[in-house]
């Protein structure tokens, strides 16, 4: 692929940490992950990063937490239909049931204003998705999550240095959870983080994600539902490194997301873009588009843009309704409908640190291209 979705490349930084702990003959959970944790949290302004040893753990060691504040297994946690599947499967690994809620088609995120008639006397949290890197609306979830005394867990996996009315996003509900693949602005191979200021939830986190053990302890004394999540230290000096270069990572990647912006604003008759509003930082993840009418066919673009060797993916539609694993929880199509269009009408692809300018053009021009022939 000329445009590929992502991609990681090891420095000195890392090959020298890396290195070091196999000259320990010591390659779980150790100094760097201990090291990756406090230059996560510092970086950040976060009291407390846990890290796991992927994105999706630590979403479930999020989870599970609830437990210690009078969860039951089967209670439900309200989530966005369109987001990558690990946010429901997280739910449901847990021990819970995912409530979902259909997004707004300007932002591709979960739409505020349907989250309260699905609310229950069953439901314990709202996880908000911070899809493509940009911010929900943190007010109105706070808001209502107050309200009805829930916790907030901040899905933020593609979303690191991302920002709502100057706090970065992971700060503002209870806790926040990132991942560290391949395609994110801090990538490590795999990996997570659960980042929370507050110290009980961080003391039962990293409990759930040792087996439920207490914090510290290596002994068969299992006090809470846990499972093995740790980060291994290979893994986190990919890390490290990743946070050195953050700033410029992230300088470069929205430059690309800006001038590609700039771009394409001669296609928007075809096809909705991001925007960032003044009062966000959106992380830059990938570029989203979603097609403004089917008659554009985002199969043909999919197929189109793959020929053309730029790597696509979609807009992972409505989980609960165009995706056979969730048949059982009984939704029927037309129940999501913003999130069932943008799954039949939306893809998205990388603009990552590694793309040049003549790259952005040549995506570009592509683009045009394919719609010149729509007929």
């Amino acid at each position: 692929m000329r445009i590929n979705f992502g991609d990681l490349v090891i420095g000195d930084i890392a090959r020298d940490r890396i290195k070091k702990a196999l000259d320990k003959n010591w390659v779980t959970e150790g100094k760097n992950v201990e090291e990756f944790e406090k230059k996560f949290a510092k970086k950040f302004g976060y009291k407390h990063a846990i890290a796991t040893s992927s994105g999706t753990d630590a979403c479930i060691a999020a989870l599970a937490s609830l437990y210690e504040f009078g969860a039951k297994r089967g209670d439900e946690v309200i989530v966005p239909a369109t987001t990558f599947v690990a946010t429901a499967n997280a739910v449901l690994a847990a021990g819970f049931i995912p409530k979902f809620v259909d997004i707004e088609l300007e932002t591709l995120n979960i739409n505020p204003r349907l989250i309260e008639e699905k609310i229950t006397d069953k439901t314990i949290a709202i996880m908000p998705v911070h899809l493509m890197g940009k911010p929900c609306d943190m007010d109105r979830i706070v808001e209502i999550a107050e309200k009805h005394d829930l916790k907030i867990i901040e899905d933020c996996c593609e979303a690191h240095g991302a920002k709502y009315k100057g706090k970065y996003i992971g700060t503002i509900g209870d806790m926040g959870c990132f991942s560290f693949y391949v395609a994110h602005v801090i990538v490590a191979g795999e990996g997570g983080m659960v980042v929370t200021d507050n110290d009980e939830l961080a003391n039962i986190v990293r409990s759930v994600k040792t087996h439920g053990r207490p914090t510290g302890s290596i002994y068969f004394d299992f006090q809470r539902f846990g499972l093995n999540q740790r980060m291994n230290d290979l893994t986190a000096a990919i890390g490290i490194e990743g946070i050195e270069h953050f700033d410029e990572t992230f300088k470069k990647r929205k430059e690309n997301m800006y001038k590609l912006l700039e771009m394409t604003k001669d296609l928007e008759k075809y096809a909705y873009f991001s925007h960032e509003e003044k009062y966000e930082t959106i992380s830059p993840h990938a570029f989203p588009l979603v097609l403004k009418d089917s008659k554009y066919n985002c199969n043909k673009l999919y197929k189109y843009l793959e020929s053309k060797s730029i790597q696509c993916k979609t807009l992972f539609g409505s989980l609960p309704t165009q995706h056979k694993a969730f048949e059982f929880l009984h939704y029927k199509y037309g129940d999501f409908p913003v999130a069932e269009y943008v799954g039949e009408n939306g893809l998205h692809f990388g603009i990552h640190q590694y793309l040049s300018t003549d790259d952005l053009v040549y995506i570009h021009d592509s683009l045009i291209q394919y719609f010149k022939n729509v007929k």
